[in-house]
């Protein structure tokens, strides 16, 4: 990010983004709206200070979290797919209501993986969520290196025939998706499209909407186009969002709402709690188009 990026935004006027949690200020549950907001993931130490109160333990994060965001995006199953119990713990840390989308884990879109046994792992990860009612769908991110070619596309047929029965989103990071063909492609699979906002570099997917399903998907990644690549995930993700990059969003955003049973918009310019403070911006600007309800 360049030097007059950071200055800008340190003279941007703040925001009270996050007030403390109280009745009035929780986030609502998710059933009651039809746009959700929150970010990918939510368990990063140096979220505490930015986001998470100065000393909070990191057992308190989530709790926390969902007292300000009704959905959350859990990344950590793309590192390692948990054992039950512990999601389960996961899920009592949340109110009725909450809501979880999962990342399918990097064996399955960056490595190619079909191994059974892997995709019973993750399933059977997902049962605690959908005993209590909590699970949304899983999302298969596919790297940059995922181009549109026969054997990818059969590989991602194949993820469909391997997880059958969930709600599946793609998100796609090379252009040469953008076909003709991909709307209807999608659609016969029952996968849902997920949208991208990222740095406009050569061959990466452009800020393109599509609804291929009930749900629409949206997923915020920054902009750092200098940082992008070579430095490391902190790095790439090292963006805050100004006020009128995501007010580009707000027509399109509006547009699958007005579509789609749900609308998720997930923020994972995740470094120094960047995500949380452009996720609550998103909000407000939502809600001064009428978009989402004061409190909702």
């Amino acid at each position: 990010m360049r030097r007059s990026d950071r200055a800008d935004r340190a003279r941007a006027p703040e925001l009270d983004l996050f007030p403390e949690p109280s009745p009035s200020t929780a986030a609502p549950a998710a059933a009651e709206s039809r746009i959700l907001i929150g970010t990918s993931g939510y368990s990063f130490p140096d979220w505490v200070g930015p986001f998470y109160p100065p000393g909070m333990r990191s057992a308190e994060f989530l709790p926390y979290y969902a007292h300000h965001f009704p959905v959350v995006e859990v990344n950590s199953t793309y590192y390692g797919i948990p054992d039950p119990r512990v999601v389960e713990q996961m899920e009592r840390k949340t109110p009725s209501g909450f809501r979880f989308m999962v990342k399918l884990n990097r064996a399955m879109t960056h490595e190619g993986s079909r191994d059974p046994v892997l995709y019973r792992q993750f399933r059977a990860a997902l049962e605690p969520l959908k005993r209590a009612g909590k699970y949304d769908g899983a999302l298969a991110q596919f790297p940059f290196g995922f181009r549109r070619t026969p054997e990818n596309r059969r590989h991602l047929a194949t993820l469909r025939d391997l997880l059958p029965d969930e709600p599946l989103f793609a998100e796609f990071r090379n252009d040469s998706w953008l076909t003709p063909e991909l709307e209807a492609s999608l659609r016969e699979h029952r996968i849902g499209f997920c949208a991208v906002d990222e740095p406009k570099l050569p061959g990466m997917m452009p800020p393109v909407t599509m609804l291929t399903g009930e749900d629409a998907y949206v997923r915020f990644h920054g902009r750092n186009a200098e940082g992008w690549y070579g430095q490391g995930r902190e790095t790439r993700y090292d963006y805050a969002y100004r006020e009128a990059e995501l007010g580009e969003w707000l027509d399109k955003v509006a547009a699958l709402a007005g579509q789609a049973r749900r609308t998720y918009l997930f923020f994972n310019n995740c470094h120094a709690g960047q995500a949380a403070r452009s996720a609550k911006l998103m909000e407000e600007l939502l809600r001064r188009q009428g978009l989402l309800r004061p409190g909702g």
